[in-house]
């Protein structure tokens, strides 16, 4: 009997987590003549009573182990240390805020079944989420489509099927320090599926993804998979270097004409603010680039492992 592995990251979700594990445990049970599954949660410390319920979780179940990170790493590390911590044949990963529903876990095993090592999950959102973070989610994949050398699905969730072979490159090769997820599965090739799914509303709770953190995703995922913000500086630099040559030219010809100019300080001053903010934008790009080399360089853990809770 093929093993299922089901990776749920988790942080501050106390009021919803049982919520979650029921419905969870659920639907694993109706797959349980085709599948031996296990629950792996990995939790990043907070300061709600997380850890007490998932520590209770798996001092109840064999079948369910808690993984607690000695600080907040963040969602990417987590699902990292659950492929880690993982041997099974087949990995899920998946929120455990119910906005992933438990019920399209047999829609994925159904395409791994017919083949595929890796089936992405494409959320449909629902009436219930605003109009402006529909608009700037189409956004974002539309810009980092445009930027990156891959296909990044718009709308790609965290939620999906891993093969046993995708999950050891991962364990082995892949090691970025600012992973990328959704770039990093479409990356490593294989045959890939999809799967859509309505995007439901949290149990309880809210999001733990700030409009910062968001920002910062979204600058992860840019510079992980796309050196054109630098080349676009450079045709930008390039081109304001035109500019001012052609300004130039034109003002030695107006001299020579004989033309009669005034103080100019407006003009000047403009210039100065055109030029003085483009430097910035181009250090701006490179320090994103030179930060992510640093992280790098420094070959720190990705994570670590405070506890491991089973029974």
């Amino acid at each position: 009997m093929p093993s299922l592995a089901v990776i749920c990251p988790v942080f501050e979700e106390g009021a919803a987590i049982r919520i979650f594990h029921e419905a969870l445990r659920e639907e694993l049970v109706r797959l349980k003549q085709g599948y031996e599954s296990k629950v792996i949660y990995v939790c990043d410390p907070g300061r709600d009573d997380t850890e007490d319920h998932l520590r209770a979780l798996a001092a109840a179940d064999s079948s369910t182990i808690a993984i607690i990170l000695s600080r907040r790493f963040g969602h990417q590390a987590s699902l990292l240390a659950g492929i880690d911590h993982a041997d099974a044949d087949v990995l899920i990963m998946m929120d455990a805020d119910m906005q992933h529903p438990p019920a399209i876990i047999p829609k994925l095993l159904a395409r791994y079944e017919e083949g595929f090592d890796i089936v992405h999950t494409i959320r449909v959102y629902g009436t219930d989420v605003g109009w402006i973070k529909n608009l700037t989610s189409r956004l974002y994949y539309k810009i980092l489509r445009s930027l990156s050398e891959i296909d990044i699905r718009e709308s790609a969730a965290d939620f999906r099927l891993i093969s046993r072979r995708v999950a050891v490159l991962f364990q082995k090769s892949i090691r970025e320090r600012n992973q990328f997820m959704r770039g990093l599965f479409s990356w490593v090739g294989f045959k890939q599926s999809e799967v859509s799914f309505l995007s439901a509303a949290r149990s309880a709770g809210v999001t733990k993804y700030s409009t910062s953190r968001m920002i910062r995703f979204a600058v992860a995922g840019v510079t992980s998979f796309s050196k054109k913000p630098l080349r676009y500086s450079v045709y930008l630099g390039l081109s304001i270097a035109a500019l001012g040559l052609l300004l130039a030219a034109v003002t030695i010809a107006q001299w020579l004409g004989g033309a009669d100019f005034p103080a100019g300080w407006t003009t000047l001053t403009a210039l100065i603010a055109v030029l003085g903010g483009a430097q910035l934008i181009f250090l701006g790009v490179l320090g994103e680039y030179i930060a992510s080399i640093f992280d790098e360089v420094k070959a720190r853990p990705l994570y670590i492992v405070d506890q491991i809770v089973h029974l």
